[in-house]
Parts: structure tokens; sequence; C-alpha cells
């Protein structure tokens, strides 16, 4: 294929350049165009047949200028803002990336259910003001977690949940059992399912039917001891309620990573919420994300030269 009917790619990430490096000794039957910041990828929109980015930082101005655009290849699992983009055209495809997260996201459930279990920002607040205090230990042995929404991502956490002697209980509709959950039950079970946990974490995709699926008769049913740990979406969660069983004492705590506005507002009042741990959206991220992501962008890339967008995986449905 001459270089005139090469298809441009343009690669909008911190890390567009060494993308761009792999990929054209993987996948040497395009153009590639790195782009690490918005200002370089606008300017080169309107060359692009194709587009490769963390969906977050894929704006509308970008989609716009796109003009000759077929297909855009997301290096997120999440695609919220690009379904939700009017410039975004119907006949445009769109794929995520997906099936890599669970070591990350996993890691960060388990940072969080140790740190709300064993009050570890006391620990820091002790450490700060020289304080030698020491209080009985609460362990994940034996504990019970309950995994809203069973994916990969699910099944890597409840491997290592196993790991902890932990038992898990999985909330699908889709799914009537899965490796490692001692237990799956129906969305409409999930109420029940709150009573008898230690820990609800959420990893539900979110949509109409997961909104505010973790709602106050969640938390009014979950034991006093028991805590929140939302890696999904922050639409899953109502907030207000969240607030209110946090400030009753309903449940014992909450791990958040993900909110109904990011970046979570200065004034939003979770923050000075008690017994709260917070994060900045990081459960996806690694220091190796890059080499996670490139074999499944390449795999796409020849598949798309090979077979056109039916051949992809990771395409997303959109209505």
């Amino acid at each position: 294929m001459s270089n005139s009917l090469k298809k441009t790619v343009l690669i909008r990430d911190m890390d567009a350049g060494w993308y761009a490096g792999q990929l054209s000794k993987l996948c040497p039957q395009y153009t590639y165009i790195p782009a690490t910041d918005s200002e370089a990828a606008l300017g080169h929109a309107a060359k692009a047949d194709i587009i490769i980015g963390l969906a977050p930082y894929l704006d509308q101005n970008l989609i716009t200028a796109a003009s000759r655009l077929e297909w855009v290849q997301a290096l997120t699992a999440g695609v919220d803002n690009l379904l939700a983009m009017p410039a975004l055209r119907a006949d445009v495809t769109l794929s995520n990336c997906n099936g890599f997260h669970g070591p990350q996201m996993s890691e960060l459930a388990f940072l969080m259910m140790l740190s709300l279990n064993r009050d570890a920002p006391r620990m820091q607040r002790n450490q700060a003001e020289k304080r030698w205090e020491r209080w009985p230990q609460r362990l994940l042995f034996n504990k019970t977690v309950n995994i809203v929404g069973v994916g990969a991502i699910a099944e890597g956490l409840a491997k290592r949940c196993k790991a902890f002697d932990m038992t898990v209980i999985g909330v699908s509709d889709g799914r009537a059992t899965a490796p490692n959950f001692d237990k799956m039950v129906k969305r409409g079970a999930l109420l029940s399912a709150a009573a008898e946990c230690d820990f609800l974490i959420a990893l539900t995709p979110y949509d109409a039917k997961t909104h505010h699926i973790i709602d106050a008769k969640i938390f009014e049913a979950m034991p006093a001891h028991s805590y929140l740990v939302n890696l999904s979406r922050g639409g899953c969660v109502d907030e207000t309620a969240l607030l209110g069983a946090l400030k009753n004492g309903d449940i014992a705590g909450a791990g958040l990573d993900v909110f109904a506005k990011e970046p979570l507002p200065e004034n939003d009042p979770l923050w000075a919420a008690p017994n709260i741990l917070i994060t900045p959206h990081i459960g996806g991220m690694a220091d190796i994300y890059k080499q996670q992501a490139l074999p499944l962008v390449a795999r796409n890339l020849n598949a798309f030269a090979a077979g056109g967008p039916s051949a992809l995986s990771g395409l997303v449905k959109r209505n």
C-alpha cells in the first residue's frame, strides 16, 4: 500500500510519540501523527481517519474538526463523554480498551478496604503528632465483600479477595456464576445482599438502569460496621444519600474514586464527610498503562485494516 493510500491515525496522548513508534512497527499500514496536547491534536484533526486517545481528552472541538473521521479507539474502558457527544457522528465507529484494568482497580479496592478497615488516616494523624496509640486491628479475613457488577475487573478482584479468605458475593443480571465468587444474586436482590456485607464495592457500568443503584435504601440495609467502595461511576451512587448515611453512622465509612461531578468541586460536602477516603479517579491508572493498552490497540488496528469495523474488539454500541 502506498503512503498516499494509508489511513491516518491521530494519537492524542501524553505518550503519543511512544505509541506512534510502537504502532508504526506493529501496524505499518497506517500513517501516524502523535499529539501530546489538545492544540496540537486540533491542528491535525482534519487529516485524521482514526483517532486514538484517552476518552476524557477527546473533546467536542477535536471530534468536530475531524471531518473525515471513521473510527475512534479509546484508550479507556469508559467512553461516557463520547457517547454523550453530539459531534460524534452515527457513522463513526467507537471502540474501547477493556480487559486489562483488573490489577490496578483491584489494588485500589484493597487500598481502600485496608485503609478504612484499619483506620489508616488515624495512624497517619498519630504519626504526624508523634502519638503512640494502639487499638485492635480489624482484619479482612473472613469478611464478606459484595461486588456490584461482575465483569473482567470484578473477576480479578474476586480472585484477590479469596487470597484474603473473604466471602465474595456478586450482583449481576447477566451472569449466574463466575470464578472465585461464592454466590451470585440478581440486581433485584441487592437489598438483601447488602445486609450481609462488610464491604459493598461498585464496579457496574453506568447507564439508566444503574443510576443511583446504591441509594438510601441500600445504606439503611447495610450493617453499621460496613463500608462502601465506589470504583465504577459517580452516578451509580446517590451521593446525597451517602452523605446522610455517613453523618448518621448508618455505615462505617466510604472510599470513593469516582463522583457525579468531576473534578469534585472544592465546596462539595463529601470532602469533609466523616470516615471517607477520596481519590481523584485513579482506579484505572497504572505506571504500565501504555504497555497494557498497546497489544489491544495493535490488534484492533490490524483487524480494522483486514476486516473493517465489524472485526474490532471492544465495540461500543450506541443508541
